[in-house]
Formats: structure tokens, sequence, C-alpha cells
């Protein structure tokens, strides 16, 4: 499942702490560089648009995080994804971003989700794919090399 953050629970796993009454796996869900960043990410895109980021839950503990990346732009809200890599493989990215979907279609501010992955990634590119995303371009990104950009219409 997953459940909207607030900004104290961006703190608690920046701080490598469980948020709220979660808890968490085994390895981290991201670097703490990363944590940072996407903290810093869902404060400025909930100045304008929220939900901004969600907590991905099973059982009590929190396995992942899905943030959208930037403020939307007409209508169009770009997703990223992530997973606790000794939670991976287990259906949960492709369930939470099965559950955005599902939210953005009943969402009227929302006309379409886009996401990028790395051409290296199957995993996530049948993540997408099963959501029903489509395949809509390439790009190269100077930091994450090639990417793969995605595109779901939500109407």
């Amino acid at each position: 499942m997953i459940i909207e953050t607030t900004a104290e629970d961006h703190s608690a796993l920046a701080d490598g702490r469980a948020p709220r009454r979660f808890r968490l796996p085994d390895t981290p869900i991201a670097p703490p560089g990363v944590l940072a960043m996407l903290a810093d990410v869902a404060t400025t895109v909930r100045a304008t648009f929220a939900p901004a980021s969600w907590l991905i839950v099973d059982d009590d503990e929190v396995v992942g995080l899905c943030s959208i990346t930037r403020p939307p732009q007409g209508g169009v809200v770009e997703i990223g994804y992530g997973v606790a890599p000794s939670r991976q493989g287990r259906g949960y990215a492709g369930g939470a971003v099965m559950a955005i979907v599902r939210w953005a279609r009943h969402d009227p501010r929302v006309i379409a989700l886009v996401a990028e992955t790395s051409v290296l990634n199957p995993a996530s590119q049948r993540v997408l794919l099963h959501a029903g995303f489509d395949r809509v371009a390439e790009r190269v990104d100077e930091e994450d090399g090639p990417l793969i950009v995605w595109r779901c219409d939500t109407p």
C-alpha cells in the first residue's frame, strides 16, 4: 500500500529512523543523500501540489518510496520510485505505481503521468509497462546516462 508522506516522515528517513509506527527494512531504502534530496523535492512540490510523495508500506514496514519528481506542468505529473534492495523483486514497486495510476485517474488536475527508467533497468521498465505506461521517447541524461521516457494518459 502507499501512504502519503509528511515532512516528518522524510526527516525520520533521512535520520535513519522509521517514520510513524512503521519499521524499516534491513537494508536502507536509499542512500542518505538521496533521501535528503527526495525530502527537498517533496517540500518543493508540496508548496503547489499535493500529494507529493508516498511511503510504500507492507505489513507495517516501509519498503520504499514513490515521489512526484518536480512540480507538475500542465497536468503532467512525473513520478519516480524505489524499493529497498532487500525488498526488490516482490512486486512492491508495481503495486505502488498501479496505486498512483488509480489515484491520478481520479484527480482532475492530472492528465498524464510520466516516468523515466535507465535503459539498463528492465525490472523498472516492466513495472511501468504493467501499470499501463507507453514508451514514448529516449534521452541521455548527463548524470544518469541513456533513459527511456514513459507516459500514461489518465483521462
